[in-house]
C-alpha cells in the first residue's frame, strides 16, 4: 500500500507541474493573440484555448490522485493495515460508538496525514473554480488556477521530496516480530487520547476547509495583478469561496472551544494557546477581506486594500500553520516540528506578501479608486470611515496578535522576546479593542456614505436605540444581581483566579468596561435587528406583497444583505456571552474526604447556591484499547433542590500515562455548572475544580446563529447583474451573469 500511495503522490506531482506549464504557454499565447489582434493581425486562436483545457485536465488529475492517497490512507486505517508508519502513529484503539470516527480521522491527525488532506481540499476548491467558470471562463480564471496550482505544487513537492513529511513510508521491519504481529514497543504507538474527542475530529477538517478556501481569493488577487485588471470580475468570482473558507473557519474555531471546554479541564473554551491564536488569524483578516469586497463592489473603491487583503488572509493561513508545525512554540495542539515546513511555510509567507506589494507597485494607477476620491475618509462619522477603521483594526489586531503568539521564539532584546505571554495579556487587548470594533459595527449600517446625514441617522437611531437601552437596563439588573458579586467573591476568596483578575485592572476599570460591553452588545443587537426588519419590509413594498410570504421571499432574494445582517444580530449575542463567560466565572477548587472501602463521602462540595453530594464512583478498564475510566458520581442540587447528576471522568491511557478529563457540564439557561474531577490525592481524597461559568450558553447560541446567517448569505441564490464586464472582457475576462452579495456582512 505504501507504494501505491507514493505513486499515486508522483502522478499528482506530475500533474499538477505539467498543468502549471500549459497556463503558462496558454497565457503567453493568449497575450500574443490579443496584441495580434490590437494590431488588426490574424492570430491562431486555438493555441491558448487548447493549452488552457490541458491545464484544465491536470487540475482534474491532481485532485483525482491525491484523493486516492487519502482514500489508500482511510483504508489502511480501517482495515488495520500497518505496512505505513503514519498509519501506526496515528491509528486509533478507541472501541466506543464513535471509533470509525476516530479511525477517519487519523488522517488529518498527524503532520504528514494533514498536510496530504490540506492538499486534496486545496486542488478540490481548484476543481470548483473549474467547473464554476465552466461556461464563462476568462483568461483570468486560467491564470488563478495557475496560481493555486503553484500552492498545490509546493505541498505535494513537500509531501513527495521529504521523508519527514512523506505520509507512505513503509513500517520498518523491526516494527514486527517473526509472526507478522506489532512488537510491544512497536504497540505503543497510537492517536493521542486528548484527540479523541467528536468535536476535535470534525475542527481539523473545517480549519482546513477554511485553509484551502482562502487560497482561492488570493489567486484571483494574483491573477487580477497579472492581467491589470481592475474591474470587480476578480471579486465576484472569488466572494463565494471567500465566504465559504470563513464560514468554515468559523465552525472549526468553535469546534475547537468546544472541545476545549470538556476535554481539557481548565473550564474555559479559549485560552489564547499559540494554535488557538493561530487559527484565529486568518479568520480576522477574512472580516476584513469580506467588508472589503463589499466597498470594492459598490463603491468601486478599496481596491488596493482588497488586493492586500487576500494576500494576507492567505498569508495568514500559513502564519498559523508555521506556527503550528514549526517547532517555534509551544502548545498541546502543536504538531512536531521539522525544518523542512519551517522553511516551506516561511518561503510561503514572504512570496504570497511580497506578490502583492510588487503587484500593486507595478498595478497602482490601475487599482486606484473609480471615483476621484473615493478611497479618501471625508468624515469621521460616515460608512466609509466604518469601513476603513473595520480594516484597520482587523490587520493591526491580526499583526499583534501574531507578534505575540511567537514572542516565545523572539530574541530577547525584543519587545517580550523570549517570555510566552499568558491570557491576562491577550485579554487588555482583546477586550477594548473588540468592544471599540463592535461599537463601529452597530453604528455602521445607519451611516452615510461620504458624510452622515445628522437628521436622517437620529432618525433611523432612535427606534433601536430605545429598544436597546431597554436591554441595557435589564442585563444591568444581572449584572448587579449576579456578575458584580460573582466578581467580588473571587477577589475576596484570595485564589489565584483572584490575582488574574486583579492582574486584569483595578475594579472600576474591569467592571465599567464590562457595563459598556453590555450597552455596546444592546445596541449592536438591536440596531442590527431593526436593520434586518427594515430590509425585509423594504423588499416587501418594493414587490407589494406582505405578511409570511414577504418574509420567506425577501430571505429568498435577498440572502446576502439579510444573513449579513443575522451576522450582526449574533455578534451582539457572543459578546453578552463573553463577558459574562470570561470575565465573572466563578471557581473553586478542594478536596472532597473519600472513603474507598465503603465508597462513600461523608463532605459535599458547594459553590455558590449549588451543592455537590457525592454518590458513588466506578472503575471501567477497557482491554482492547489500553484505557482506564475513573468516574466520579454527583447529585447536584441548587437552594436545595435537585437538578441533576454530574458523572466527570478521568480517562488514564495506561500506553502512554496520558490523562484526559472528560468535564460533566450542567447547563441552564443563564449559566453552566462545570465539574471536572482530578483523580485523588495521597491521602485518598477526591480533587475536584468546580465552575459556575454565567451567560455562556449566549457564546454557543450566538455562534450558531453566526454560522447560520453565513450560510443563508452564501447559499442564497445569485441575482442577475445588471451592468456589463466590458473592461474585464478586453482583458480576457468572462461575461459575469451573476454574482453573490455580501453587502450584509459589512452593514451595507
Amino acid at each position: 500500500m505504501a507504494t501505491l500511495g507514493f505513486s499515486f503522490l508522483v502522478v499528482s506531482f506530475a500533474a499538477a507541474v505539467a498543468s502549471i506549464l500549459a497556463f503558462a504557454f496558454g497565457h503567453v499565447s493568449f497575450l500574443r493573440e490579443r496584441s495580434a489582434a490590437a494590431k488588426n493581425k490574424p492570430a491562431r486562436a486555438a493555441g491558448a484555448a487548447l493549452a488552457n483545457r490541458i491545464g484544465r485536465i491536470g487540475v482534474a488529475v491532481t485532485m483525482l490522485a491525491l484523493l486516492v492517497c487519502c482514500l489508500i490512507l482511510v483504508y489502511c486505517f480501517f482495515a488495520g493495515d500497518y505496512s505505513i508508519k503514519y498509519v501506526l502513529a496515528e491509528r486509533s484503539l478507541n472501541t466506543s460508538e464513535l471509533a470509525w470516527l476516530y479511525k477517519l480521522s487519523g488522517l488529518w491527525a498527524g503532520r504528514e496525514g494533514s498536510l496530504l488532506f490540506w492538499a486534496w481540499l486545496i486542488s478540490a476548491f481548484e476543481v470548483a473554480v473549474v467547473l464554476a467558470t465552466r461556461k464563462r471562463r476568462g483568461q483570468i480564471d486560467n491564470v488563478a488556477l495557475a496560481v493555486i496550482q503553484l500552492v498545490v505544487v509546493a505541498f505535494v513537492g513537500v509531501l513527495t521530496f521529504s521523508q519527514v513529511n512523506m505520509p507512505f513510508e513503509p513500517t520498518p521491519a523491526t516494527y514486527f516480530n517473526a509472526e507478522g504481529k506489532l512488537t510491544a514497543s512497536a504497540s505503543l504507538n497510537a492517536m493521542n487520547t486528548l484527540l479523541e474527542h467528536w468535536a476535535m475530529v470534525i475542527h481539523p477538517p473545517m480549519l482546513f476547509v477554511g485553509y484551502a478556501g482562502m487560497t482561492v481569493a488570493f489567486a484571483y488577487a494574483i491573477a487580477a495583478l497579472v492581467m491589470g485588471d481592475a474591474s470587480r470580475l476578480w471579486v465576484d468570482r472569488a466572494q463565494r469561496f471567500t465566504m465559504v473558507s470563513w464560514i468554515f473557519l468559523g465552525i472549526g474555531i468553535g469546534l475547537g472551544s468546544v472541545w476545549a471546554y470538556v476535554v481539557l479541564g481548565w473550564g474555559g473554551y479559549w485560552g489564547w494557546d499559540a494554535v488557538e491564536t493561530a487559527s484565529l488569524l486568518s479568520w480576522l483578516v477574512g472580516v476584513a477581506l469580506i467588508h472589503t469586497f463589499t466597498v470594492y463592489r459598490q463603491r468601486g473603491a478599496f481596491k488596493r486594500w482588497a488586493v492586500m487583503c487576500a494576500c494576507l488572509a492567505f498569508a495568514f493561513v500559513i502564519v498559523g500553520t508555521f506556527i503550528s508545525r514549526s517547532g517555534l512554540v509551544q502548545s498541546v495542539h502543536a504538531f512536531e516540528g521539522d525544518p523542512v515546513s519551517l522553511w516551506l511555510f516561511g518561503a510561503l509567507i514572504t512570496v504570497s506578501v511580497l506578490a502583492g506589494i510588487a503587484g500593486l507597485a507595478v498595478r497602482w494607477s490601475r487599482f486606484g479608486p473609480d471615483t476621484e476620491g473615493a478611497d479618501d475618509v471625508e468624515n469621521m462619522i460616515s460608512k466609509d470611515a466604518a469601513y476603513y477603521f473595520n480594516n484597520v483594526i482587523m490587520i493591526m489586531f491580526t499583526l499583534v496578535l501574531t507578534y505575540m503568539t511567537v514572542s516565545q521564539a523572539l530574541p530577547a532584546w525584543l519587545p517580550f522576546g523570549g517570555d510566552s505571554l499568558g491570557k491576562t495579556a491577550y485579554n487588555a487587548i482583546a477586550y477594548p479593542l473588540g468592544i471599540f470594533y463592535l461599537f463601529i459595527m452597530s453604528v455602521g449600517p445607519m451611516l452615510g456614505w461620504g458624510k452622515t446625514d445628522r437628521a436622517r441617522f437620529l432618525k433611523d437611531a432612535k427606534v433601536p436605540f430605545a429598544c436597546a437601552l431597554v436591554l441595557f437596563a435589564l442585563l444591568m439588573v444581572y449584572w448587579a444581581a449576579n456578575l458584580f458579586p460573582a466578581y467580588n467573591n473571587m477577589i475576596m476568596s484570595g485564589s489565584a483566579a483572584a490575582s488574574d483578575l486583579l492582574e486584569q485592572g483595578p475594579s472600576w476599570y474591569y467592571n465599567g468596561l464590562a457595563v459598556i460591553g453590555l450597552l455596546v452588545a444592546s445596541m449592536l443587537f438591536f440596531n442590527s435587528l431593526l436593520m434586518l426588519v427594515r430590509g425585509v419590509r423594504s423588499y416587501a413594498r418594493s414587490k407589494d406583497i406582505a405578511g409570511p410570504k414577504a418574509v420567506a421571499a425577501a430571505f429568498r432574494n435577498r440572502p446576502s444583505t439579510l444573513g449579513g445582517f443575522i451576522v450582526h444580530v449574533s455578534m451582539g449575542i457572543i459578546l453578552v456571552g463573553l463577558i459574562g463567560s470570561s470575565m465573572y466565572v466563578t471557581e473553586k477548587t478542594g478536596y472532597v474526604d473519600y472513603d474507598a472501602a465503603t465508597d462513600s463521602s461523608p463532605e459535599t462540595f458547594a459553590i455558590q447556591e449549588y451543592e455537590l453530594r457525592f454518590t458513588g464512583s466506578s472503575v471501567k478498564p477497557d482491554d482492547a484499547s489500553y484505557k482506564v475510566t475513573y468516574e466520579t458520581d454527583f447529585d447536584v442540587y441548587k437552594n436545595g433542590q435537585l437538578v441533576g447528576q454530574a458523572h466527570p471522568q478521568v480517562v488514564a491511557d495506561q500506553m502512554t500515562q496520558e490523562q484526559k478529563l472528560n468535564a460533566s457540564v450542567l447547563s441552564f439557561a443563564d449559566e453552566d455548572l462545570f465539574v471536572v474531577y482530578r483523580g485523588v490525592n495521597s491521602d485518598g481524597d477526591l480533587s475536584m475544580d468546580v465552575r459556575v461559568n454565567p451567560l455562556i450558553q449566549c457564546v454557543w447560541w450566538g455562534f450558531a446563529l453566526l454560522v447560520a446567517g453565513g450560510l443563508l448569505a452564501v447559499c442564497g441564490r445569485r441575482l442577475p447583474r445588471k451592468d456589463g464586464m466590458v473592461a474585464a472582457e478586453k482583458d480576457g475576462g468572462a461575461k459575469e451573469h451573476g454574482a453573490p452579495g455580501l453587502d450584509g456582512l459589512a452593514g451595507a
